[in-house]
């Protein structure tokens, strides 16, 4: 087998390549940015958290150390020649710290000059299976998992992983000579894409050589076919997160050979513990390094891990992300979905567009599909007499003041109490609103012979008002078209005129982000684009020829819309065409 540190520093370098971005050359320039989530010019990239070995220094719970009493036990130590295998022997006392074998020793500082080991209780008078449970305290996107053993080997194991920490459990990897009878598992499977979160089984490890203080490392990508492509794989993605490891060795390795001194005993004295007093072998499980190497899981959103008040691990998150991984946009940052950063793009959270009218809003899946998946945000409770998604119009009662801009918090007017008897035609007797309105009010039905005598019949969506001398001018979204004699009339932006003594007297009755079916012209007003005129019944004159769009008056059929309209419109349509309207 190769060198243990050469195996973990090809694991550490696959992992390098695979979740880090592609950033420029590392020995180019020697001044990094002050953060490595926004390059030079600000603009935000992915950046990620350092490789480490997130077990190093960890608490791991075991399901059994020795110790407690004390214990004698041996091992077989082979030498990789023709010479016989050497059995040493040792004794293990949890009430002295020089022949203890805690826990603890799995996660420490292992170096040469650190030689410790954890060790399981003897297997002879216990059951074989021992579990090692690791929690990262936080989710990791893991490339490797490693156990550096002082026993020999298990002969069987398995690996598994939790990414709820520690509510339920999910096999990442088996290790057995016999696959199918310890884990029902072929031996080997192939890895394809439609099983790339599978666990595997495998008996490569017992044909490693040495049998005692060798290495086991599981790499979570190598084999699966999207790892070189992992930015695009969620299925990866998932696959490498975790917030627990358990090993379960299910069974020891046993013995090759066992070479004794004459008379079962190597030469020491009685009372050396390490002198062999036993011919019987003796089984245990014994780990000297427990390593996790992978990142702490921010979705390319931070480039570190701190620990918050609690103590708990968190990311240090940027692009307007927040949350344990950086799996959820900062509030009011709500314009486009959540997404993790890529190499390619950053994805970072942005802020809804509300004119500075609100200051919460809320996505929508929707209108962010409409737009071309540029802009879903849609502003909540907008303040200053504001009204629409962007808060970018005046509510009801309310007029734009042109002379400030619509971010000015007085950008929108109340709309002065208009006196019907000041604008009525000279040759009219003074009338208040509800003589003025009369010929209209309380007769909103829409018929066949109503349709017949328009000019125009749309639906509308009233987006935005303001007020141009004498008119108010509406600025609408035409949903669907029903009518248009003369210019063709076609879906969109357009613009509904409304005298202002029209609209004081509430005939007809506009409500902005509200949608309404309009049914104007030859009565009273004008059709789209006509000249200036004066509607019969003393109504207003028409904004004139240079104010191209439609106009509604006091004659106008001007109601909120019913979706169960829109079959019976069409019926109408289908009947003019036939010259049901000259009969009308």
């Amino acid at each position: 087998m190769r060198e243990p540190w050469r195996y973990l520093l090809g694991l550490c370098l696959l992992a390098c390549s695979t979740f880090t971005h592609s950033a420029a050359n590392p020995f180019t320039g020697q001044q990094t940015p002050p953060d490595p989530c926004y390059d030079d010019t600000g603009a935000a990239r992915r950046c990620i958290p350092e490789f480490i070995n997130a077990a190093f220094g960890k608490e791991v719970m075991v399901s059994s150390v020795c110790g407690r009493p004390p214990s004698r036990s041996c091992s077989v130590v082979e030498r990789g020649d023709e010479r016989p295998s050497v059995r040493t022997c040792q004794i293990c006392d949890a009430a002295d710290p020089r022949r203890a074998h805690p826990a603890s020793y799995l996660t420490d500082l292992n170096s040469a000059h650190n030689l410790t080991c954890w060790q399981s209780e003897n297997l002879n008078t216990s059951p074989y299976n021992v579990t090692l449970t690791l929690s990262l305290g936080k989710k990791f996107e893991i490339t490797y998992v490693s156990l550096q053993f002082c026993s020999p080997r298990p002969e069987s194991l398995a690996i598994y992983k939790s990414m709820d920490y520690g509510k339920s459990w999910m096999p990442y990897q088996f290790y057995s000579s016999q696959c199918r009878r310890m884990y029902n598992r072929p031996n080997k499977a192939t890895i394809t894409k439609q099983n790339e979160q599978e666990a595997l089984c495998t008996d490569g490890h017992t044909d490693l050589y040495p049998l005692s203080g060798g290495l086991i490392a599981f790499s979570t990508l190598d084999g699966r076919p999207s790892g070189k492509d992992f930015d695009n794989s969620p299925v990866l993605q998932d696959w490498v997160t975790v917030t627990d490891i358990r090993v379960v060795f299910s069974r020891p390795q046993m013995p090759r050979e066992l070479v004794l001194g004459a008379g079962g005993n190597t030469g020491g004295r009685d009372d050396d513990p390490m002198a062999v007093t036993s011919t019987l072998p003796t089984y245990f499980y014994a780990v000297g390094d427990f390593q996790v190497g992978g990142r702490c899981k921010c979705n390319g959103h931070a480039s570190r891990c701190l620990k918050d008040k609690e103590g708990k691990l968190v990311c240090d998150c940027k692009h307007n992300t927040e949350g344990p991984e950086c799996d959820r946009c900062k509030p009011f940052h709500y314009d486009r979905p959540w997404q993790r950063a890529n190499a390619r793009e950053a994805n970072e959270c942005l802020p809804c567009n509300c004119n500075l009218h609100a200051r919460r809003c809320r996505f929508n899946m929707e209108l962010y599909k409409l737009s071309g998946r540029k802009s879903g945000g849609v502003c909540m409770n907008c303040r200053h007499n504001t009204a629409g998604r962007h808060c970018h119009y005046c509510k009801e009662g309310f007029y734009r003041d042109m002379a400030r801009p619509i971010t000015h918090r007085r950008a929108c007017k109340e709309i002065p109490v208009v006196n019907p008897t000041a604008v009525v035609s000279s040759t009219e007797e003074p009338a208040d609103c509800e003589s003025y309105c009369k010929p209209v009010k309380g007769n909103l039905k829409i018929n066949m012979k109503k349709y017949c005598k328009k000019d125009y019949a749309v639906q509308v969506n009233v987006l935005d008002m303001e007020t141009v001398g004498d008119w108010a001018k509406f600025s609408v979204s035409v949903v669907a078209v029903y009518k248009s004699r003369g210019e063709p009339l076609k879906r969109g932006d357009n613009i509904l005129w409304v005298h202002m003594k029209d609209l004081a007297c509430k005939c007809p009755k506009i409500q902005m982000s509200k949608r309404f079916l309009v049914m104007g012209g030859a009565e009273g007003g004008t059709g789209p684009g006509a000249g200036p005129g004066v509607g019969p019944g003393g109504g207003a004159s028409s904004p004139g020829a240079e104010r191209i769009g439609l106009v509604a008056d006091k004659n106008s059929l001007v109601i909120q819309w019913r979706d169960v309209w829109t079959r019976r419109l069409r019926k109408f349509q289908r009947k003019e065409k036939k010259g049901k309207c000259s009969k009308a």
